[in-house]
């Protein structure tokens, strides 16, 4: 979540040295750097669900499963963020320790303030990863997986998955059953009070 804005230029690098010591989360946007506010129990939870999930599936199989402090950087357009969850199966990305360059999947958790920004300038940014397959954006207060996959043409296509769905990331080859209505346990969702 954007809060404040430095008044002057920093370079990628700066930035980078910056945010191994800095207290507080940064995204970096073509030399500005916004400091980013905390999350929301509900938030922090799904998060925590989605990366165990995708962790336990992908084990042994050469991904990694990065949430929350890991930097996805936009070479490109000169950009830094930090997604709640992130895979790479790309090899180029061992050899960066504080981001990772090469993401097939991307999921963000929606709050109220960041949700237009997820849904628009920040997706428009992702879009320029090359090896990005899905982007995934995740209701943290009701049972809604929105999935954006790039297709063969290079478009990017909507799959919404909403109760009684079986939610499917095809970039990782991941399958999860969305509840029926009034049922309290769901993977993604577990621990999580929804709204009625």
């Amino acid at each position: 979540m954007v809060v404040s804005q430095s008044e002057y230029y920093i370079s990628p690098e700066e930035y980078l040295e910056g945010e191994k010591f800095s207290e507080i989360k940064h995204e970096y946007i073509d030399g500005q750097v916004y400091a980013m506010a905390g999350a929301s129990d509900a938030h922090v939870t799904v998060s925590m669900n989605v990366s165990m999930l995708l962790r336990n599936h992908l084990r042994g199989s050469g991904c990694r499963v990065y949430m929350l402090d890991m930097k996805a950087q936009i070479d490109l357009i000169n950009r830094y963020f930090y997604p709640d969850v992130m895979v790479t199966y790309d090899t180029r990305d061992r050899e960066s320790e504080y981001f990772k360059s090469h993401p097939c999947l991307i999921i963000e958790v929606l709050s109220e303030s960041t949700e237009g920004y997820d849904r628009g300038k920040k997706f428009a940014s992702y879009r320029h990863l090359e090896s990005l397959q899905e982007y995934v954006l995740i209701s943290p207060e009701r049972m809604s997986v929105e999935c954006f996959r790039r297709n063969e043409e290079g478009h990017w296509v909507l799959y919404p998955y909403e109760k009684e769905q079986e939610v499917h990331l095809a970039s990782v080859d991941f399958r999860c059953a969305m509840p029926t209505a009034g049922y309290a346990y769901a993977e993604i969702y577990e621990d999580v009070v929804l709204v009625p």
